[in-house]
């Protein structure tokens, strides 16, 4: 007897090339935005590591075009299960235990940006530096929501329905934790006698 394989209409699905690229790809970038997160080199690493395998795992057989948004999708929500579980952990461990509490927060330095790009001297390399480490430590100090739309729109690109679309809110959410953030950051680099 044979079976009828389902005939897929639409764009082309992904090629294990395709995703394997997009991987490769988005890595630096979904790191850093896990590290923004979690605060964690470690964690951040298999947060992205098991968002990484999730993607290829349960959505090889999606178009290719769909994958940056399946993408962030999944790492938001590993970021926000990391939380869950870490909050009931720590209801756990309180009431259960009141003799020993551990405080084991590392705050790892962050990843180096390259920030020659196109940057003529030495004078202006060493201005943009300080710059991006001002922005990175006014990034790092956004509540997570502000950090998330933030890092979406401006560091991924997205849209702001893709964005929406991605961290589970309206598109108006999504206009007004950028608009906070914005504003938090350009307050942060004014105080440091920046205009932005």
């Amino acid at each position: 007897m044979f079976r009828r394989q389902p005939i897929h209409e639409g764009p082309p699905l992904a090629t294990e090339k395709e995703i394997a690229g997009f991987l490769a790809e988005v890595e630096r970038r979904a790191f850093k935005h896990a590290l923004y997160a979690v605060r964690d080199e470690h964690l951040a690493l298999d947060l992205v590591q098991e968002s990484m395998m999730r993607l290829a795992d349960k959505y090889a057989a999606k178009p290719a075009e769909e994958l940056p948004l399946l993408f962030h999708r999944i790492l938001q929500n590993t970021i926000r299960d990391h939380y869950r579980r870490q909050k009931v952990r720590n209801l756990w461990s309180t009431m259960l235990s009141s003799l020993s509490s551990s405080d084991d927060e590392d705050d790892d330095p962050l990843e180096r940006i390259n920030v020659d790009d196109g940057v003529s001297g030495p004078a202006e390399v060493a201005e943009r530096a300080q710059v991006v480490a001002l922005i990175d430590e006014a990034v790092k100090k956004l509540p997570r929501r502000q950090q998330e739309a933030f890092l979406l729109r401006y560091w991924e690109e997205l849209d702001v329905a893709e964005t929406a679309q991605v961290m589970g809110c309206s598109e108006g959410s999504v206009k007004t934790h950028c608009s906070r953030a914005n504003h938090s950051i350009a307050a942060f680099l004014r105080k440091r006698g920046i205009e932005p």
